[in-house]
């Protein structure tokens, strides 16, 4: 190598380092909205799926659903329908479309053109999954305008458990009773008992308006408020330790406080 390309190289490489150094002192500067557009990306693609279909592109379609089935059971009865004339259907209503399906048969029926094509994760996921990074957004909104300390550890758990709790006896009534509509969180007669009988078309089934709908929907909801504003606030305080570092090593300038630390400070 020539002595007149030796400063270039060295140039290149100087420019090279500076870049990269640009970029990770963006990610820890910057590192809970890089996580939150993530969260967001991977929670939209879900409802991508019933998009696709509808235009035609089942083999992409096809492809999320199999994706976000390693992530959930998919159930039709228990999943949001785009595209078609209702919202959510019965397992009667969806037993006539995919007749003598059994459990696997129900999770990889996705709907037809005139049901309508399910999102690619079922009601919980979606109020859990979905609504954790936008109330993750709530939470980076709010941060501008007054410190929010962590939510306590026992908190999250106690809003978890309602989560678990409703989510568990779905899984014990599929354990003992199979995808049927006898098990004791389909008839939910224990309910009915409890109420009179008040209500009759609230205790049955998973559709929209039923007891089991609006506890998944509630429980979901909870659960994804207390990770959030348990989870962001922590996740803050490890990008912002480690852009102090950096600062400290590199003579940077010191990153911005999120509110977090300012309200712990006080």
């Amino acid at each position: 190598m020539t002595d007149f390309a030796r400063p270039l190289t060295r140039k290149r490489e100087s420019a090279a380092l500076a870049a990269v150094d640009r970029l990770v002192w963006g990610m820890y500067r910057y590192g809970s909205a890089w996580v939150l557009a993530g969260m967001l990306l991977l929670v939209t693609l879900p409802f991508a799926a019933p998009l696709l279909m509808a235009a035609g592109w089942t083999g992409p379609g096809e492809f999320l659903y199999r994706l976000y089935a390693l992530f959930c059971h998919q159930l039709p009865q228990r999943s949001w329908f785009l595209f078609g004339p209702k919202f959510t259907y019965t397992l009667a209503e969806i037993s006539q479309a995919a007749p003598a399906a059994d459990a696997w048969g129900l999770r990889v029926f996705y709907g037809t053109p005139e049901m309508g094509w399910k999102v690619a994760w079922s009601d919980r996921m979606i109020s859990f999954y979905t609504m954790t990074p936008i109330f993750g957004l709530f939470y980076m909104l709010l941060r501008r305008l007054r410190p929010i300390r962590p939510l306590p550890w026992r908190l999250l758990v106690l809003a978890l458990l309602p989560l678990a709790l409703d989510g568990g006896a779905h899984a014990l009534n599929d354990l003992l009773y199979g995808i049927s509509a006898s098990g004791f969180r389909d008839t939910n007669a224990w309910l009915a008992l409890l109420t009179g009988n008040a209500f009759p078309a609230f205790y049955k089934g998973d559709h929209a308006g039923t007891f089991n709908w609006w506890m998944r929907l509630l429980t979901g909801l909870l659960a994804a408020w207390s990770v959030a504003f348990w989870f962001f606030p922590w996740l803050d305080r490890v990008f912002y330790e480690e852009s102090s570092l950096r600062q400290r090593t590199h003579g940077r300038d010191e990153p911005d406080q999120p509110a977090v630390f300012s309200a712990e400070a006080q």
